[in-house]
């Protein structure tokens, strides 16, 4: 019998904007991980380091327009895996990560469902646990995690829907539509993220124009002018 890795070769894939620093720490973390097949990362046209740490690391790197959309459908393009992670660069699996995994494929209808993991921030500020909250209500409720929460698809499950499409925003809602809440299940594992922006910009301010993108987003307000506001 064939190992893990052999029966279920999943492949991840970051796409990159001048994410040297995050990337570093992230590729170390997952080249760790007895159930990586490959590590795919899309480079959107970095101007610091990040395609030079990816392939230290010795990850895949290709190319791609600008575009979160753009970079995560060619990334799954070139992957090779039965199963694809999508995940960002500064985001982070807590232990425990590759057993929950293993929990979710294990699963007999595995391959018809998409896995998503809890929204976390590297904040300890109370602001941060009312947001995960909210996030958690989002998930459960609507049926919309974002990319900064991971997924985990299926191959056969991808291109059935069509995967990502090139937008260069609500790349990640768009494809959580096409899946459907009754195919979505939590991974009950932290992924957790930057809280730069949030620090930055405020815990008000920044879901506040999160949400006000994601309602022109359901009034068919093309992507790329909800970009422009999204900054």
């Amino acid at each position: 019998m064939g190992t893990f890795q052999e029966l279920n070769p999943v492949s991840i894939i970051i796409p990159t904007l001048n994410a040297a620093e995050a990337l570093i720490t992230l590729l170390a973390e997952l080249y760790r991980s007895t159930i990586v097949n490959e590590v795919v990362v899309v480079d959107g046209g970095s101007s610091d380091d990040s395609v030079s740490v990816a392939r230290a690391a010795n990850a895949r790197v290709i190319a791609a327009s600008r575009g979160r959309g753009t970079q995560l459908a060619a990334g799954a393009a070139a992957a090779t895996g039965h199963w694809l992670l999508f995940l960002h660069a500064d985001c982070r699996l807590e232990a425990g990560w590759e057993t929950a995994v293993r929990v979710f494929l294990a699963s007999p209808d595995a391959h018809r469902r998409a896995g998503y993991f809890d929204f976390a921030l590297d904040d300890v500020a109370p602001a941060a646990r009312r947001l995960e909250r909210i996030v958690a209500w989002r998930c459960r409720v609507l049926g919309l995690p974002y990319g900064d929460q991971g997924l985990l698809v299926s191959r056969g499950l991808y291109d059935e829907i069509g995967g990502f499409a090139p937008l260069p925003l609500m790349e990640d809602v768009d494809l959580a539509r096409r899946i459907g809440r009754a195919r979505l299940a939590r991974i009950p594992i932290r992924c957790v993220t930057s809280a730069r922006r949030y620090r930055s910009e405020g815990y008000f301010r920044r879901p506040a124009r999160n949400l006000l993108c994601l309602l022109l987003y359901f009034a068919c307000v093309p992507p790329d002018r909800i970009v422009r506001l999204y900054g």
